[in-house]
């Protein structure tokens, strides 16, 4: 992580994501900007509930990708707002 400090005593890290750019590579050049925005919100308030545990990480990502799925579909390769994808359909 990038924002991870490290200690002698302990490692911390209040908001492992500040800004989209921080986000990996791999959610940045898949997600709109808007969901890159959801994902990281969701990133970092999972990773500060989670705090603590063993799985920490997986389970902010699990998360993030949960919140990102709620709001966005994948249509193709491209990732677009749900009502848009219902829109598409009615029509």
């Amino acid at each position: 992580m990038s924002c991870l400090v490290a200690t002698r005593v302990k490692a911390f890290c209040s908001m492992p994501y500040r800004v989209n750019i921080d986000l990996p590579a791999r959610v940045r050049s898949h997600l709109p900007e808007h969901a890159q925005d959801i994902y990281r919100e969701a990133f970092n308030h999972a990773y500060a509930a989670h705090a603590g545990e063993l799985d920490q990480e997986r389970r902010a990502h699990m998360i993030a990708w949960a919140a990102v799925k709620r709001v966005y579909t994948k249509a193709d390769d491209k990732w677009i707002p749900r009502w848009e994808a219902q829109t598409a359909r009615r029509s």
